[in-house]
Order: structure tokens, then C-alpha cells, then sequence
């Protein structure tokens, strides 16, 4: 994975969710996770691409497979093309997706007193 990231400029790596992921554009769009890759892709992808061959929704949680985003078992990804076109799928959604909100920051409220 690092290859193939190694052109794309501001990818960062980071330990989570008990592998190795990559951030881009402040968004996470792959990394590894136990055995599989994982790649977050744009809802209007999702469909078609959960759909593959080794493909399968993330079920991170039990409860739920968590919408937009894959695991792809590594017998799907035996040469290094296979592995850039998921990866590809993961930079377009970390370049077309929206702005991440941010987070507004609580303030105290607080009086004046004059002196």
C-alpha cells in the first residue's frame, strides 16, 4: 500500500481501529484491518462495488456493516493493479466527498464585571 501511495502527496498513516489506516485530505479512505483492506468510497459507488468478487461490507460493528465502507480479502488483491484500483476508489472518495464539519468549540459563558 505504501507503493502505491507513494506519489500522492499528504497521505498520512495512523495506527486504528487495530491496524494501519491512510488519511487523506483529513479523511480516512483505506488502510488494513486484520486480514483485510479497507476502502471508503462515495455512497453513489458503494452499490456496485460491495458487489465484487472478495468484496464485502465492513462489519466492523456486529450489529451493522458500516455504509461506505469495504473489506476486501487479500485473494482479491494479488497484484499490485488490483490493489491500486481499490485504493484509486478510496482517493476519489477522499477528493470528491464533502468538507468534514468541524466540531464547534463549547464556550463558557462569562460575565464582565467593571472595575
Amino acid at each position: 500500500m505504501r507503493q502505491v501511495l507513494q506519489d500522492t502527496k499528504g497521505v498520512v498513516e495512523k495506527k486504528m481501529f487495530g491496524g494501519t489506516v491512510f488519511m487523506w485530505k483529513d479523511k480516512m479512505f483505506c488502510g488494513i484491518i486484520k486480514d483485510d483492506l479497507m476502502i471508503r468510497v462515495l455512497e453513489e459507488r458503494y452499490a456496485d462495488l460491495v458487489e465484487r468478487t472478495y468484496a464485502r461490507p465492513m462489519d466492523f460493528v456486529k450489529s451493522r456493516p458500516m455504509r461506505g465502507y469495504i473489506y476486501v480479502a487479500l485473494e482479491g488483491l494479488k497484484t499490485e493493479k488490483q490493489l491500486a484500483s481499490w485504493i484509486n476508489w478510496g482517493k476519489e472518495y477522499a477528493e470528491k466527498s464533502p468538507p468534514k464539519r468541524k466540531a464547534r468549540k463549547k464556550t463558557i459563558a462569562t460575565k464582565r464585571i467593571s472595575k
